[in-house]
């Protein structure tokens, strides 16, 4: 069962390969206020491309603001590849080949497959739900979301809206409380 990640803590360590070359490596070159991670299902998803193809379109928005962002599966090279190549990603980097172990500890939910998706691909025979994580520089969590669905995710604008926000008034992550009630 997934655990959720709690905020203004250390959230778990990210190391993954880049579509294109490279990897990335949470932590090592952080965004000025933030780093979004975008965990998505993979290639199969139809859900996926639509909602990636909103977050390249807002890539530049998020810059701006000093947020580096990553989208990543646990997809092949081959796949997360194909991906990239359907959202026509510039401004997205895309990352690839994330262990289910390390999606397990990010809190993310595990689905089997169920064949072929409305769009003739093959689901892998295991892959990670959603999540949507905002990560301060230091490495703790300011924001987080998953899903046991691909539907009803959490909007890329409204996102801009609260990071405008948490920068303007310093805000503070919420929901770091974990004493007895």
């Amino acid at each position: 069962m997934p655990q959720a990640l709690i905020p203004r803590h250390p959230v778990p360590a990210l190391n993954v390969p880049l579509v294109g070359g490279g990897r990335f490596v949470l932590g090592a070159a952080p965004g000025e206020k933030f780093d979004l991670i975008v965990f998505y299902r993979g290639l199969h998803c139809p859900l996926c491309a639509k909602y990636l193809l909103e977050l390249e379109r807002l890539s530049s928005d998020f810059a701006s603001r000093g947020v580096k962002v990553l989208a990543v599966s646990s997809d092949t090279e081959e796949r997360g590849a194909e991906m990239a190549q359907k959202v026509q990603a510039k401004g997205l980097a895309f990352a690839y080949g994330l262990s289910l172990k390390s999606a397990r500890q990010w809190g993310l939910y595990i689905s089997t497959s169920r064949g072929k998706t409305s769009i003739g691909i093959d689901e892998p025979a295991l892959f990670s739900e959603p999540g949507v994580f905002i990560v301060r520089p230091d490495g703790t969590l300011y924001y987080g979301a998953v899903q046991t669905m691909p539907f009803a995710r959490p909007g890329f604008q409204d996102l801009l809206g609260a990071i405008d926000f948490a920068n303007a008034k310093d805000y503070p992550a919420r929901g770091e409380y974990t004493g007895e009630i």
